[in-house]
């Protein structure tokens, strides 16, 4: 992962529960047995996709910091004190661990080498499991404030669609959040502010991510300021 990442944005964007309620609700059904949720952070999406399907759940993060404060605060939740957080990456997990679902939530767009990142991912998982990425799309819509987060890119379905590991296939690539991207648009073109503040995040999230759900929809998820793929091991 990028050294760049710090995870300042985390607690901002944690507060947009309307948006993580949404995507979580496009890839909850895929979410079962034992759970490997990559670059967690602090935790504030787990909540949103840990069910009664889901046996095992190891969260691992390579910000000693953020897994720490994200062990303290699942230490305070009965329904997620079972979590396990680890300080790491892929690299660092033994293969004889297999997990039937793979999680990266706005992560793969911090790793430098996504390909090799998605095809180590592969290889901890069981066969007919499932590798989910959530990421920010179009690059034309890369901001200073992707380079102040530690992106390296922002992603097409082309460019993500590149990414799969030679023993997967591509269940779903589709763009979320179409109102949202043409929020974004009006800020790139007018607005021109290099990172959205509290206010900003609580506009979006109460006032367009609602519309977004019937819009990605009639469009056939065309359009959208993120991009979900989901990939299954052969």
């Amino acid at each position: 992962m990028s050294s760049h990442y710090v995870g300042q944005e985390l607690t901002l964007f944690a507060q947009a529960k309307n948006w993580k309620s949404y995507w979580s609700s496009e890839i909850r059904s895929y979410v079962a047995g034992e759970v490997l949720e990559v670059g967690a952070g602090l935790g504030a999406n787990t909540e949103y996709l840990k069910t009664s399907n889901v046996t095992s759940w190891m969260c691992l993060e390579p910000d000693p910091e953020l897994a720490c404060r994200m062990r303290d605060s699942f230490n305070a939740r009965p329904d997620l004190a079972d979590c396990r957080v680890e300080v790491g990456t892929t690299e660092t997990i033994e293969k004889r661990h297999q997990f039937h679902a793979i999680i990266y939530i706005d992560v793969l767009e911090h790793i430098e080498n996504d390909r090799q990142e998605l095809a180590r991912a592969s290889d901890l998982l069981r066969s007919g499991g499932e590798i989910i990425v959530l990421a920010p799309a179009h690059q034309w819509l890369y901001s200073p404030f992707d380079r102040a987060v530690g992106h390296v890119r922002r992603y097409n379905r082309s460019s993500l669609s590149a990414c799969t590991p030679s023993n997967c296939h591509i269940e779903r690539l589709d763009y979320l959040d179409s109102a949202g991207l043409l929020a974004s648009i009006v800020n790139r073109l007018l607005l021109r502010q290099a990172a959205p503040d509290l206010k900003q995040i609580l506009f979006w999230d109460r006032f367009l991510v609602t519309p977004s759900q019937l819009l990605d929809r009639l469009t056939l998820h065309l359009l959208g300021k993120s991009i979900l793929g989901i990939w299954r091991k052969e």
